[in-house]
């Protein structure tokens, strides 16, 4: 593409080149004018005149010309020469601009593979670590459960041991008990045995200890007229050891008159001590007392 001001220069260059061919060409023709085809015949006479042309001038002009002209076809052609040489820079440059962009293209496609391969090689990496965290995990939780397994067995054992060590106990202490319990049921035995023959001793010894008593008011009593047979007369008898009598009263029920209850309570009163030695086991300091009169 050829810019304004070129193609003004070029215009001016054309023009200057057809001026000095049309002032060539009339040089020429001026020369030339002169010739017999181009005079008018002359009637009045033969007139013979020479005109000498400057054939050098003319030879320069035409020199000047041809250099003008050679002169602005080697400029045409230089120009020209510049433009393509222009163009060639152009394409060199669009080609430069070309490769540099495919350079660039390919620099980044490169960087893009490289950046491609960074990332997938830490992907990997990072795979790789996460498996290795994984396996190392589960190579703890396996050690953590073995070590568990191992503990949990440990404890069995120590608790079959121990249950061992318990239900030996448990039956030595059974057994222990049962001697214990062997052994206590026959003291029990023995004691009820001892029991019942004390009580035996002391049911004998107490009714022993009631008839001396009931002997001994008795003998004491003096018979009112009005006591009748069939007399039962309860009485509150209160005692120190050795039988001394501290207090007496009718506590229950008696079917003897008045004077029969003051004679019983007399009587018991006048003995001044009850029965005691030999009745030790069996003497209680309050009793109740049953006078019983059934006749002579």
């Amino acid at each position: 593409m050829f810019s304004w001001q070129e193609f003004n220069a070029r215009l001016r260059v054309f023009a200057l080149a057809i001026g000095v061919h049309v002032l060539m060409g009339a040089l020429v023709v001026l020369g030339t004018m002169n010739w017999e085809p181009f005079r008018k015949p002359n009637p009045v006479g033969l007139t013979i005149e020479a005109v000498i042309v400057d054939t050098s001038e003319i030879k320069r002009q035409r020199d000047e010309a041809k250099a003008a002209a050679e002169k602005e076809e080697r400029r045409k052609q230089r120009n020209e020469e510049l433009e393509r040489q222009k163009q060639r820079e152009q394409e060199q440059q669009k080609q430069r601009e070309k490769d540099a962009a495919e350079k660039r293209q390919k620099q980044l496609e490169e960087q893009r593979k490289r950046e491609a391969q960074d990332r997938l090689q830490k992907l990997r990496m990072e795979n790789e670590r996460k498996l290795e965290e994984e396996r190392l995990k589960q190579q703890r939780e396996l050690e953590k459960i073995t070590q568990q397994r191992e503990a949990a067995e440990k404890q069995r054992k120590l608790d079959e041991e121990r249950l061992k060590q318990t239900e030996a106990r448990k039956e030595q202490e059974l057994l222990e008990q049962q001697r214990l319990q062997r052994e206590a049921a026959a003291k029990r035995q023995a004691d009820e045995e001892a029991r019942e023959f004390r009580a035996g001793q002391q049911a004998t010894l107490s009714d022993n200890y009631q008839a001396a008593i009931q002997s001994f008011v008795t003998q004491n009593w003096l018979r009112p007229p009005t006591a009748k047979p069939g007399l039962r007369c309860t009485l509150k008898i209160v005692q120190i050891p050795g039988g001394e009598v501290i207090s007496a009263a009718i506590a229950g029920k008696c079917n003897g008159d008045e004077a029969t209850r003051r004679s019983i309570l007399a009587a018991v009163e006048r003995g001044g001590a009850l029965p005691y030695r030999g009745f030790e086991d069996v003497f209680q300091r309050q009793i109740d007392f049953i006078f019983i009169y059934d006749g002579d």
